[in-house]
């Protein structure tokens, strides 16, 4: 989804500022992720592969393996404890992701001649799964290991919108998951009961 632009509530999104992050995105309002097809949609648009790539390959098994480590990756991001008050199920949850990064190498990617003759990113070769896993798996790590970033992960103030995000707006002002769906609703929200009391 291009920036500015709003999303209809069973788009995929990708606003949330990290590729992790953007992952968790795909759980709210139901389940994004119902398909081989939902999850290739998903991998194009998150930048985890160069556009055209070939996913033709993707299967349930790795629809199973990403919704495994978005479970794991919400967990560990929604936790505010320190390490050594953490229950057992996050730790699991950490071991795994921690299992996941360092699993595959991420996909290897290499420069080619454009059909304008401008250089484009290609991969040598399709991805696996254990590789693209190992990508979103490494940047969780770098978020929940960065103090700066993760003091910039929040939670949307809209409505039952559980979506968390990373705040790198000025002055870390950011209230809303995406300005253009929760901001808005809010805003019409507030427009209602504006023109409601101004009727009573």
């Amino acid at each position: 989804m291009a920036l500015g632009t709003a999303a209809a509530p069973y788009e995929l999104r990708f606003d949330a500022g990290r590729s992790c992050l953007d992952l968790l995105a795909t759980a709210h309002p139901g389940e994004r992720l119902d398909s081989p097809g939902a999850l290739r949609a998903w991998i194009h648009g998150s930048g985890l592969v160069p556009p055209g790539t070939p996913l033709a390959h993707t299967d349930t098994g790795w629809l199973l393996g990403f919704r495994e480590l978005r479970g794991h990756v919400a967990q560990l991001v929604r936790e505010r404890n320190t390490v050594g008050t953490r229950s057992y199920d996050l730790v699991l949850a950490l071991d795994r992701v921690n299992d996941l990064a360092r699993a595959a190498a991420p996909p290897a990617p290499c420069a080619v001649p454009g059909e304008d003759g401008c250089l484009v990113r290609e991969l040598a070769e399709p991805p696996e799964c254990a590789a693209l896993l190992a990508a979103v798996a490494r940047d969780a790590v770098e978020l929940l290991t960065d103090p700066v970033a993760r003091a910039a992960v929040r939670e949307c103030e809209g409505d039952n919108c559980p979506l968390v995000y990373l705040d790198t707006s000025r002055g870390r002002r950011r209230r809303w998951c995406s300005s253009e769906v929760c901001g808005n609703r809010e805003r019409v929200a507030r427009h209602r009961r504006r023109a409601a009391l101004t009727r009573a």
